[in-house]
This record gives C-alpha cells, sequence and structure tokens, in this order.
C-alpha cells in the first residue's frame, strides 16, 4: 500500500458552548489548526504518484475561503471539535478523491484527532 499525506494551515476562532460554564472549551477561543489529508493506493498511477499533490489543491482553496479566520460555530452544522472537523474534511475530500484514506486534524502542537473509515 502507497500512502501519501499533505498538510493545510488555517487560523480560526470557536467555542463549544455546549460544555459546562466552567470548561476552558466553553469560553470563545482560537486555534492554528493543522490539516493531514492521507490518500492510499495498492498501485500507483501512470505517473507514479498516489495522486499528485497539486490536485489537492481544492482543499486548501476551500479551507481558505470558508474556515480560515472565521468563527467555527459560524461554519459548521456540528460542534466545532477537532473530530468533527475531521470527519466533514474526510467527506469533503473523500468526494472529489477516491484515494483518500483518512483526514487528522490538530488543534494544538500536542492534540491530534483523526478520522478513518
Amino acid at each position: 500500500m502507497f500512502r501519501i499525506r499533505k498538510e493545510f494551515h488555517f487560523s480560526a476562532s470557536h467555542q463549544l458552548a455546549h460544555l459546562p460554564a466552567g470548561h476552558q472549551c466553553a469560553r470563545l477561543h482560537g486555534h492554528n489548526y493543522i490539516v493531514v489529508v492521507e490518500l492510499a493506493a495498492d498501485a500507483l498511477n501512470a505517473d507514479g504518484f498516489v495522486r499528485d499533490y497539486h490536485d489537492l489543491k481544492p482543499l486548501k482553496v476551500y479551507i481558505d475561503d470558508t474556515f480560515d479566520h472565521r468563527h467555527l460555530n459560524d461554519v459548521l452544522d456540528v460542534p466545532s471539535t477537532a473530530e468533527n472537523m475531521a470527519k466533514h474534511f474526510f467527506d469533503w475530500c473523500k468526494a472529489r478523491w477516491p484515494e483518500v484514506s483518512a483526514v487528522l486534524v490538530s488543534e494544538t502542537p500536542k492534540t491530534w484527532a483523526e478520522y478513518r473509515p
């Protein structure tokens, strides 16, 4: 199995208002997010790629236009947890590139959430 990954960055605010009032994530706050999309294939294409990294540019455009410097509570229909965001980005990517096998989202240098069916 061949696997490739590409990393994307954005900054955004959010608030997990459904959490108890004393929980730090219930307060308005922001993160410098990292999104990693992973693609996998049993065999390489005629160019020797799982997929050309350039083909993933629409994800950068989507992130920049929809998520960067936004309030995520206004963007997503579900709580803006890293787990929900990983699933959201996975579904968006999978609809475009069948080789997508996982998406990871980081809110801090020490925390990661992954969606992998």
